[in-house]
């Protein structure tokens, strides 16, 4: 009881769980969400504005006009009256004892010369070379105003033009061929500009300037259309499309308390989670009561949401790109077909929460997920999922053709790159092969391909087992017979069965001389008590699930191994040491397999499979009453026992089971004309 309501709790850990990392991630917001391309066409209805909006400049425009106004603005600059003084200062200290007086005041002349002029940042010199006429202006304050003046900056100056300037002067009135290298040196490095930006003036009428590109040049007015449907976007819609998304974004934000909205949210995907969570607690009560399916079961929806939630935020149409229709084509693997469908019906309808059209969405991947549970029915290859994905490509595109009629009414938005996504998908559900190692790897399940891959009878083990106990082998492919086809019957997993059944008896490698199968003419149980052969019979169920456990087989297979006899007992070997006793009572548990008794329908009809299978080798006489009596008397006899208690076979299952077993044995048993002799 404890360990129920521990279960009940995880799983409603896990549905909040879910429900809460869904919710948010999901693009909270009261709107329609739009996806729109420059230069496509817009596929929704008509919009109009829900409030008056500026008409700002589209972004080529305003960028044309930004260069426009850099290109013709002309810079502020100061002068800096102590960068002429610390440069006379620096040149004189540093030529001085180097070069001669008169050489030295020349240059200073000329330097005084040039900062008269300006000397200009090289940065404004480049700007303005090529402006005619050459201006600057700045700052100037008279009478406690500050007003703004223009000036001339023809004769102005870079440190380097300036230095070719003092060079050429100097070389004129001296005669000589260049400067002295000290000087010139020297006169390099005192070369400072004195003429720099005013950044705060330049900054404060560029941006004055700038109010003429980021400023309306219209208003559309509520209700007024912003584009209609079909119509291409234009650099201008497309700058006015944002300008809306970005005002109603702000208005909802200050009008509209969000927390309704994500309750709204949360609910909705409270509620589908909860309807699956019925549904598999009312009609899969056996996947419900078993926390680790629930978990892979919710993890696997929501995984396939968030991607799909991603997907929408990050990729234009991204939402096409996440095959759906692989979550009817996995948990049909583990699970069952209503199951897979619920599953795909509630991650669609979760997914839809970011869907632009909802309804189309719903209706295309309900289509393309049903279509590919339907053909797959079964997975026991992997080129059924070829022949899927083809199926699956064949309605995305059918669903999305009758969706755009039913929406336009003509095929004029049809928009074939959609076919491309929904190649793309049909690709990526072809590999869902991948997937379902996966999931078998972390959750421990076993697929049916799997189940295939081990019923391979060339397989390591089972060649092993038939070179070294070919009896046994021939046995474990006649139970297989029976079983699979009374599972089939009964509506139970054939495949498991079938492969089960190959594995039940491996245990018999150990020493398979042990088993009458076996045997050709020597006994070893000959001259060994009745407890004795009974633990070497009953030890071949430990033995087998060692061997198992080293040939890393599955779980479910295991499970057939140590089932098949449950906790019956050796008979044959009990009434012999009944029948040899003479005082005390025999202690059954010495010849009582250790179980468990069957936990499965498929466990359970290996079960009588096994012993049906054994005791018709026994048979003198193979008539149709004969075999009748012999399997009502092996299988009712374990009902007697009690073996079937934990399985959730029902007595209507176990007589059709009988029944399938005594057609199967009279076609193997039946009898065959002699062929005559030549008598001459």
């Amino acid at each position: 009881m404890r360990k129920l309501s521990q279960i009940a709790i995880a799983r409603i850990g896990i549905l909040l769980g879910a429900t809460a990392l869904i919710l948010f991630l999901l693009p909270h917001s009261d709107r329609q969400s739009y996806t729109y391309e420059l230069n496509q066409p817009w596929k929704y209805p008509l919009l109009t504005a829900d409030f008056d909006m500026p008409i700002l400049r589209d972004s080529a425009s305003a960028n044309v006009l930004r260069d426009s106004i850099d290109a013709n603005f002309i810079p502020f600059v100061e002068r800096d009256a102590e960068v002429e003084k610390s440069s006379l200062s620096r040149f004189t200290n540093t030529v001085s004892g180097r070069a001669n007086h008169s050489d030295v005041a020349d240059l200073q002349k000329l330097l005084r010369d040039v900062y008269s002029r300006g000397v200009l940042d090289t940065r404004i010199y480049e700007r303005i070379k090529g402006m005619k006429p050459r201006q600057l202006r700045m700052m100037v304050k008279e009478n406690g105003a500050t007003t703004v003046s223009t000036i001339d900056a023809s004769a102005m100056l870079s440190p380097a033009r300036a230095f070719e300037y003092i060079d050429s002067i100097y070389v004129r009135h001296t005669s000589a061929r260049q400067l002295d290298g000290d000087l010139a040196k020297a006169l390099n490095i005192c070369l400072t500009p004195n003429m720099v930006t005013d950044s705060a003036a330049d900054s404060k009428f560029r941006n004055q300037e700038y109010l003429q590109v980021n400023g309306a040049q219209g208003v559309i007015k509520k209700g007024q259309r912003i584009v209609d449907r079909g119509e291409i976007i234009t650099p201008q819609i497309y700058t006015n499309l944002n300008t809306y998304m970005e005002l109603l974004d702000k208005t909802n934000s200050s009008q509209n308390d969000h927390r309704y909205f994500y309750a709204g949210q949360f609910l909705y995907i409270l509620i589908c989670f909860s309807i699956l969570y019925l549904f598999m607690g009312l009609y899969r009560s056996r996947f419900f009561n078993s926390l680790r399916k629930m978990t892979f079961l919710m993890c696997f929806i929501t995984l396939f949401v968030v991607f799909a939630i991603l997907m929408f935020e990050y990729v234009p149409n991204g939402i096409y790109f996440v095959p759906f229709a692989s979550v009817p084509v996995v948990i049909l693997v583990f699970f069952d077909s209503r199951t897979a469908i619920f599953s795909l019906l509630v991650t669609v309808l979760i997914s839809s929460l970011v869907a632009v059209f909802p309804y189309q969405f719903i209706f295309m991947e309900l289509t393309a997920g049903l279509l590919a549970a339907f053909s797959i029915h079964r997975l026991s290859q992997r080129s059924q999922l070829l022949r899927t994905a083809a199926f699956t490509f064949l309605a995305y595109c059918l669903t999305y053709f009758v969706s755009s009629l039913i929406t336009d009414g003509n095929l004029d938005n049809f928009a074939w790159r959609m076919i491309g996504i929904f190649a793309i998908n049909s690709v990526i559900l072809s590999f869902a092969y991948i997937m379902i190692l996966i999931v078998e790897k972390i959750f421990g399940f076993t697929s049916t391909v799997t189940l295939v891959e081990l019923s391979d009878i060339n397989s390591p083990l089972l060649r092993r087992l038939a070179e070294e106990a070919p009896g046994t082998f021939q046995h474990s492919m006649q139970v297989s017979t029976l079983a699979s086809e009374a599972a089939r019957a009964i509506g139970a997993d054939t495949q498991l069965v079938r492969t089960g059944a190959l594995y039940h008896d491996i245990g018999k490698l150990e020493s398979p001389i042990f088993f009458t199968e076996n045997q050709h003419g020597i006994n070893p149980h000959t001259g060994l008590n009745p407890e004795t052969s009974a633990q070497k019979i009953i030890s071949h169920v430990s033995a087998g699930l060692q061997i198992a456990a080293k040939e890393n087989l599955p779980e479910v297979i295991r499970s057939f191994i140590a089932e098949h006899h449950g906790k019956s007992m050796a008979r044959y070997f009990y009434n012999t040491a009944v029948n040899q006793s003479s005082e005390a009572e025999v202690d059954k548990s010495r010849f009582t397999y250790p179980g468990p008794n069957p936990q499965s329908k498929e466990t359970a009809i290996l079960m009588m499979a096994d012993a049906v299978e054994a005791a018709s080798r026994s048979l003198q006489d193979y008539s149709r009453e004969s075999i009748n009596n012999l399997v009502d008397r092996i299988i009712n006899g374990q009902e007697a026992e009690g073996l079937f208690r934990d399985s959730p076979i029902s007595y209507r299952d176990v007589e059709t089971v009988k029944e399938t077993f005594k057609k199967r044995l009279a076609t193997i048993y039946h009898s065959r004309v002699a062929y005559p002799e030549i008598k001459k």
